[in-house]
């Protein structure tokens, strides 16, 4: 089974409707993040202690892939630096978390049982910042997972064969970046994690999101049950539709990136359709879910550090945005798992250095 690319949006509209509602939903973004800048200093305060992060760069230090060549972010010396415009790769993972109590009524399950990346997408955006590819990593690839430094000090052991979302298991988002680091040997420059209850508020707070599937989808294990058409989704169900993939084609891993990419697009449009900027009571609601939710490296934990980079994507057209999946195959030892197939792989990710 291989993985094709394929361009993101629909075209209803044509290419200016489609650029006008991804301008909108950068600049709504924008507000949603500086909303505490222009009123109360106490929402600036709440929102940005909402972000945690993660130190990436010092737990790793200098055994990784070069810096992107291109890449240019303003000096901190800089009165009001311009935003950053080089070519940038961000890890987004959508973490299987396994403590705290929404999560777990979310389909976290036990506390105990560790957390997985349920979600990865490497996004590259390129120089200038306008377009981006958006490459969706399977969770169930088999990868040589390296060894990963723990924060109690020492590291994990090399492990071959190992599930790709494992790395997140044993290492936490430190392993989950030196393994994506090591299977592409490409930089990422900066990690955004989301996980389940958070994902779920950011929906409600958004007044739902609208999806379209061509097939019925039933699926036990997500607990969601919809006829092939139009439906609006609740957090809930969003969160659902996301994780779906025995209900679906064959029941692997490739189906539900697919509805995991057509549901970004959704958020996408939600966000633009949705007048955020005129009502700061339901901005509030939306920027709080948002940085309630979000686990970042320590280059994007503060609400400035984000607006510069919302603001630097104002420019990013969708006719040169396009989703992916990593090319795979059938691993030859395991059917219910997959392999990078080369070369195709391997020129995808050369493509994004």
């Amino acid at each position: 089974m291989t993985g094709e690319g394929n361009e993101c949006g629909d075209g209803t509209g044509g290419a200016g409707g489609r650029r006008r509602r991804l301008k909108l939903a950068v600049l709504t973004l924008v507000g949603v993040l500086v909303l505490g800048a222009g009123g109360a200093g106490w929402a600036f305060w709440r929102l940005n202690g909402n972000i945690r992060s993660v130190d990436i760069d010092g737990a790793l230090g200098d055994d990784r892939p070069a810096r992107l060549r291109s890449s240019s972010e303003p000096s901190a010396s800089a009165a009001a630096p311009p935003p950053p415009s080089g070519a940038l790769n961000i890890l987004v993972l959508g973490s299987d978390s396994r403590s705290g109590e929404e999560n777990a009524e979310l389909g976290g399950g036990d506390e105990g049982a560790g957390a997985r990346s349920d979600t990865a997408m490497v996004v590259h955006v390129d120089e200038g910042r306008t377009g981006a590819t958006v490459v969706s990593i399977p969770r169930d690839t088999l990868v040589t997972r390296p060894p990963c430094p723990l924060e109690s000090g020492g590291s994990t052991a090399v492990a071959y064969n190992a599930m790709f979302n494992s790395a997140y298991a044993v290492g936490g988002p430190v392993c989950a970046v030196k393994t994506v680091e090591s299977m592409t040997n490409v930089r990422m420059d900066h990690y955004i994690e989301i996980d389940f209850s958070g994902f779920a508020k950011v929906v409600d707070a958004l007044g739902g999101v609208t999806v379209t599937t061509d097939e019925d989808i039933d699926d036990d294990d997500s607990h969601l049950t919809l006829e092939a058409g139009t439906h609006r989704l609740d957090g809930e169900q969003a969160l659902a539709f996301a994780r779906t993939r025995h209900g679906i084609g064959d029941g692997s891993d490739l189906g539900r990136i697919g509805l995991q990419q057509k549901l970004v697009k959704a958020l996408l449009d939600q966000i633009a359709s949705t007048d955020l900027l005129t009502d700061p009571t339901r901005l509030y609601e939306v920027a709080d879910a948002i940085t309630g939710s979000l686990t970042t490296d320590t280059g994007l934990d503060s609400l400035s550090e984000l607006t510069n980079l919302g603001e630097s994507l104002q420019g990013l057209s969708p006719d040169d945005t396009r989703t992916v999946m990593m090319p795979v195959t059938t691993a030859p030892y395991d059917r219910n798992r997959v392999v990078a197939e080369e070369p195709e792989a391997g020129e995808l990710w050369e493509s994004l250095k």
